[in-house]
């Protein structure tokens, strides 16, 4: 059934929210070998991915032919194979050309897949066939937001709201861009303003939670979610207890203090109802590879790549997976990707060092090669740190390769001569083979931690999990 106005109750928005906002990531704590202590975690900042898209409609109002290219391209959605669904929505959008749904489910895949102004392309075509529809009008000024138009966002929005002043769609994704302006006063209000005008609007109220969350002020911020996911007592139930949003910031609270468990339950939660939810799918990857997990964690961050193939720090926290999963020509292939794609994550060449310094062997390289290109990749990252950043173990990792590059040299070094000098007055040619034979060149004994025994690095990575930042509208 089509949405008769703006101020209907639209159950979508409360999915869409979670578009709001980048996420940091970074890749998982090295292994440790047993005998060695761990080093103290680093304050390096970690890099900053960008947020998913908003989720599709699972029962979008199209008709005839169009209904079942559509669910194919849900289907497809759902799974993650995002060529299939946009394939399956363009057909959907050609057969029903009076339907916003295909438009709109059409620019989401593509915002998935990078292509952030096409999809602000089908946005738009959907808005042009029912002008007020507010699945397409939010996700078209959450696009924009969350690709660093805040101004156009906030502009687009203030006419419609002034437009339909009754408006609790509107009125909530204003209220949200605003958060991401660090306006916070005008996003509460805004946020209560929807409230009043529909009492049981549940976007708007995950909007509260998120600009305290957005604020630091994570009591306020957790008191608001539990209205949504827990209630009030018999008297007050859940109002959403499924909601991936309010899962998904309540477990950033979660990791955020410390409580793993806690977060975890929560992550799991959100990426169940929404599978897209990249956000939640790299964090709850990240927490199950610290925890030594790595046959759970694999797949979760497989899923993530699915879901964003043009992101970075999903690929780079797929190769540590495989990585840590002995998955060697994967891992190199992932982190070339990751690499490919932003070449100032600098958390990459540290991980692309512990690949060639701890695996056995990397396929197409010497043994010699191997060491020379850790050294490079720990140089590398060293190079490109933040001078501010403090208690990594780069400095130590380069030692055990060198030590370990010293050892390999060694091996293959041409061994001493050990024919007797010549004596005084002896032949031409006898000093002449003695003057050319020169003993290998002496090195420091490798200490047993530093040796090539294929150990697991015994520091804790640079870097950690964090929230969204402050300078995306969307931090502490």
């Amino acid at each position: 059934m089509r949405r008769a106005s703006l101020s209907k109750h639209a159950g979508w928005l409360a999915l869409a929210i979670a578009s709001i906002g980048p996420l940091l990531v970074m890749a998982c704590e090295p292994e440790k070998p047993a005998v060695a202590p761990a080093a103290a975690t680093t304050s390096a900042p970690p890099p900053v991915a960008s947020a998913s898209a908003g989720p599709v409609i699972q029962h979008a109002d199209v008709s005839g032919a169009a209904k079942t290219s559509y669910d194919r391209g849900f289907a497809a959605f759902q799974a993650g194979d995002l060529a299939a669904a946009k394939q399956a929505f363009t057909d959907a959008s050609h057969a029903d050309p009076r339907s916003p749904a295909p438009l709109y489910s059409l620019g989401t895949v593509l915002e998935h897949m990078g292509d952030v102004s096409g999809a602000q392309v089908q946005y738009k075509a959907a808005i042009a066939v029912k002008p007020d529809d507010p699945t397409a009008i939010g996700a078209y000024a959450m696009s924009l937001a969350n690709s660093g138009h805040l101004t156009e966002a906030d502009s687009y929005l203030s006419n419609l709201a002034q437009k339909n002043p009754n408006s609790a769609p509107i009125t909530t994704f204003l209220s949200e861009v605003k958060s991401m302006e660090n306006d916070t006063g005008s996003a509460q209000q805004l946020a209560q303003d929807a409230l009043r005008m529909n009492p049981d609007y549940k976007p708007a109220m995950i909007a509260i939670a998120h600009d305290h969350y957005r604020a630091h002020r994570l009591e306020l911020s957790r008191y608001a979610l539990s209205a949504v996911l827990d209630g009030r007592g018999d008297s007050n139930p859940p109002r959403d207890a499924d909601n991936p949003d309010a899962h998904l910031i309540r477990a950033l609270i979660e990791e955020e203090d410390g409580l793993r468990p806690a977060a975890m339950a929560d992550f799991d939660a959100a990426r169940k109802v929404r599978p897209d939810m990249v956000e939640a799918l790299i964090h709850l990857g990240v927490m199950k590879l610290q925890a030594g997990n790595v046959l759970e964690a694999t797949p979760l961050l497989e899923s993530a790549v699915k879901f964003a193939p043009t992101s970075a720090l999903a690929h780079l926290n797929l190769a540590d997976a495989y990585r840590l999963g002995s998955r060697i020509a994967d891992a190199k292939r992932e982190f070339d990707k990751a690499l490919s794609m932003d070449s100032s994550l600098g958390v990459a060449h540290y991980d692309m060092a512990l690949l060639y310094l701890f695996s056995p062997s990397v396929p197409g390289t010497t043994a010699t090669d191997q060491i020379a290109t850790a050294i490079h990749e720990l140089e590398t990252y060293r190079s490109m740190r933040s001078p501010r950043a403090g208690g990594d173990d780069v400095d130590e990792l380069l030692a055990r390769a060198q030590a370990k590059q010293a050892d390999l040299n060694q091996k293959v070094a041409p061994p001493p001569d050990t024919t007797p000098a010549p004596a005084s007055g002896g032949s031409a040619a006898g000093a002449a083979a003695s003057a050319g034979l020169k003993p290998a060149a002496s090195s420091a004994p490798a200490s047993s931690a530093a040796g090539a025994s294929g150990a697991a690095a015994s520091s804790t990575k640079p870097g950690g999990l964090a929230p969204w930042p402050a300078s995306s509208g969307a931090g502490h």
